[in-house]
């Protein structure tokens, strides 16, 4: 059974008076109150958070992070954020982002390439910089989660006497279900990634070449709102198993090829998106049956996503090592794989991870209940080596009812180019 498309947008990506898309207010205001939730709930009072996306999920603040931890927040169960704001944005964004009252500048070591005599002086003053913000709020011998602070940080911090927990799985169990506006923002990322699709769909003829193809498909993409535009095309013998390095191949007449628009963004949020073509012809009956043999198995897969689910009825589905030809499922490990997406990011990534994961490598004895509210990305494969393949991957809204696709763009068979 084929399943069912969540309401489309009824808004664009620019903002306007007359009526409310995102909610932006309302967004930064319930994830706050979301991550304070989980916070007194493990009875900690605060959480340090450095990563510009991380930093972004819990207060509205972003910057252009060229380095991990040039900035960082640190939010509390209960009183005011301090967001330590990287030079320039501590200057210029205070009266841009009012909603932020307490700014402080951070202090960063350029993740070690700074020399190890100043790395010992600056990680020893930035824990000092927090001892004291915890003892100004009576704070002092509590409990703090920290999530992404580098080695030279975290001894700091216990050398200041400080005792820390991880705050990654905090900060996960926050964002893995999604607010209303949340979802807006996963469901934009997908419509934007159509305008990559579709121009991939007209551009992608014999003797063009990935590079430029998946190039113009980001700006395509930029042009149409996103933050970031993200693509990647892969054809012929590159498109099975699934390829991510890109390359700058010659498209032949007859190729198979898919557009991968993983990390394409708004406010954010990135889409985890693929879709497959065929260049210049009708697909043979062979190639319609290895799609509709994906387009089945993935169809049964989303029809098993339901509140009160588990991640391991779903991994159950999915293709084997064995049934790829592989002896272990670390060799296939994500070629069929479903997971969460959102704003919260480990370790500075492009495309954010969130729970929960559904894949044979640990599923099937480690399993996760699928919730209401969580926004999941399902992708398979099937192909030959070296031959090609078919690909493709969706993006779902679980709601009571069961799981709703999040992306409109054509996924019932493979799609013929333009050229």
């Amino acid at each position: 059974m084929q399943p069912v498309s969540y309401q489309k947008l009824h808004f664009g990506p620019s903002r306007t008076e007359f009526h409310v898309g995102v909610d932006v207010d309302r967004m930064r205001r319930e994830r706050a109150e979301r991550m304070r939730s989980v916070l007194r709930e493990k009875g900690i009072s605060a959480i340090l958070v450095t990563g510009a996306d991380n930093v972004r999920y819990l207060t509205g603040f972003w910057w252009g992070e060229f380095s991990l931890q040039v900035g960082y927040a640190l939010f509390f169960a209960e009183g005011e954020t301090i967001l330590f704001a990287p030079a320039g944005s501590l200057q210029q964004m205070p009266d841009q982002a009012p909603w932020i009252t307490q700014w402080r500048p951070a202090i960063a070591w350029l993740g070690g390439v700074a020399p190890a005599s100043a790395i010992a002086e600056l990680s020893a003053d930035f824990a000092e910089q927090i001892r004291e913000e915890l003892a100004a709020r009576s704070l002092t011998g509590e409990r703090l989660a920290v999530s992404e602070i580098d080695q030279a940080g975290m001894n700091a911090l216990a050398d200041a006497g400080i005792e820390t927990v991880p705050g990654l799985p905090l900060l996960l169990e926050s964002s893995t279900i999604k607010t209303v506006d949340e979802i807006s923002c996963i469901a934009m990322a997908a419509s934007l990634s159509t305008v990559g699709f579709e121009f991939t769909r007209a551009s992608l003829r014999p003797g063009s070449r990935q590079a430029p193809i998946a190039i113009q498909a980001r700006r395509a993409m930029e042009d149409a709102g996103a933050e970031n535009g993200s693509a990647r095309l892969l054809s012929g013998p590159l498109s099975y198993q699934r390829g991510i390095s890109g390359g700058d191949r010659i498209v032949e007449h007859g190729d198979l090829a898919y557009l991968l628009t993983c990390g394409t963004s708004y406010m954010g949020y990135t889409a985890c998106l693929y879709r497959q073509y065929v260049v210049g012809r009708q697909p043979s009956a062979k190639e319609k049956s290895m799609y509709t043999k994906l387009t089945d198995r993935l169809d049964l897969a989303i029809s098993l996503m339901r509140p009160g689910a588990s991640t391991a009825d779903v991994a159950g589905v999915l293709q084997s090592a064995e049934d790829m030809g592989y002896s272990s499922e670390i060799e296939c490990f994500s070629i069929e794989l479903g997971h969460g997406i959102g704003l919260v990011n480990v370790g500075s990534r492009a495309i954010h991870y969130n729970p929960p994961t559904i894949t044979r490598s640990w599923s099937l004895t480690h399993p996760e209940e699928i919730k209401e509210g969580m926004v999941i990305a399902i992708e398979g494969i099937e192909g030959e080596h070296r031959q090609g393949g078919v690909r493709l991957e969706n993006l779902v809204i679980i709601t009571a009812d069961g799981a709703r696709l999040l992306d409109h763009y054509p996924r019932d068979e493979v799609i013929q180019t333009a050229g």
